[in-house]
């Protein structure tokens, strides 16, 4: 018997190794989506996906930590740092955080959402178990289910659209055009095509088709075919439409230089050389109200909240969504 005890405990702590061995790979293995969710709201994504919400908590780049990956509860409780990547174009699902590492740090203002970026990463939601899905500088990535298209740069090549499995594998260039993929609904995106028309990419065929012909930049399409865009034929008007057909409806009379659809409300700069502002105004063109005066660029918005950027001071602003008077800076972790 005691002979074969040795064999006993190394048979044992052979077992205890495969166990832990096959708990390891599991744990490690990329866990996929069911259905094809999309990562972040079309109006974040054009604001560089600065802010995403994800059931319940804010994933963002922190303006008090040179925009570095942080989370929070939607009531700015909970505050934690997930990394120290700068990050952009921030993405969720059930699993994992999707963004753009924009390291290093550049003391130039808005250097983090220049073109030459460094990766496209995957983390956990704690932050942890980072995977870099591609290493070239990249922007504009928004998850289509277990797929991310976005725009990948190579000093030969340019500027081109790619898509990359959420696993790593599988990355490739699927149109030579940098088509942005921000607009995005299930497994569609949106973008700008000739001469202003809109256009739908179909991420599962790679197919397109022409859905909307007008003179348009920024476009947005709800899930009910509801189309708001900037109108480039009439001064950058904010301008709402629907992909089935109908007139088109100009919901303010300024010139816009950025916007954000969501929910009932639309948010937007308003392009002025004497009176600009941060302005409000509800989806079918009523309450119009200033939130802001001055130039604000990177509107991102949450459940709860719309956040901004002042343009020459490059300080964020929070502005309740139920309480569009209060205006305060942003700056968690100060």
């Amino acid at each position: 018997m005691k002979k074969k005890l040795p064999l006993i405990i190394f048979l044992l702590i052979l077992a205890a190794g495969i166990v832990l061995g096959v708990y390891q790979h599991l744990n490690s293995k990329t866990k996929f989506n069911d259905n094809c969710v999309n990562g972040n709201t079309a109006g974040n994504l054009y604001g560089a996906g600065l802010f995403c919400e994800y059931d319940g908590t804010i994933y963002f780049a922190n303006p008090s930590d040179n925009c570095r990956l942080y989370s929070m509860n939607t009531d700015g409780t909970h505050l934690k740092k997930l990394s120290d990547d700068v990050a952009s174009f921030i993405n969720a699902d059930d699993n994992y955080l999707y963004y753009v590492r924009n390291n290093p740090v550049s003391d130039e203002k808005y250097s983090f959402i220049n073109v030459n970026t460094d990766s496209l990463c995957r983390a956990d939601h704690d932050g942890k178990n980072i995977l870099v899905l591609d290493t070239e500088p990249c922007m504009y990535a928004s998850l289509f289910g277990n797929y991310i298209f976005y725009l990948h740069y190579e000093e030969n090549n340019g500027t081109t659209l790619y898509k990359v499995k959420i696993d790593g594998t599988e990355k490739q260039q699927v149109e030579e055009n940098p088509y942005q993929t921000c607009s995005a609904s299930s497994q569609y995106f949106y973008y700008i095509g000739d001469k202003g028309a809109v256009w739908r990419y179909d991420t599962t065929s790679l197919s397109t088709t022409c859905v909307y012909t007008d003179n348009c930049w920024m476009p947005t399409v709800s899930s009910d075919g509801t189309i708001f865009y900037m109108d480039c034929n009439d001064d950058y008007k904010l301008t709402k439409s629907d992909l089935l057909g109908g007139d088109k409806i100009h919901l303010a009379e300024d010139r816009l230089d950025s916007y954000n659809a969501c929910g009932n409300y639309i948010y937007f700069q308003r392009s002025s050389g004497t009176d600009p502002a941060l302005c409000r105004i509800r989806t079918d063109g009523s309450d119009y109200r200033v939130i802001a005066e001055g130039v604000y660029s990177d509107i991102n918005t949450t459940s709860t909240d719309v956040y901004f950027r002042e343009f020459s001071s490059g300080i964020m602003y929070r502005s309740p969504i139920d309480a569009p008077d209060e205006v305060s800076i942003f700056s968690p972790g100060k």
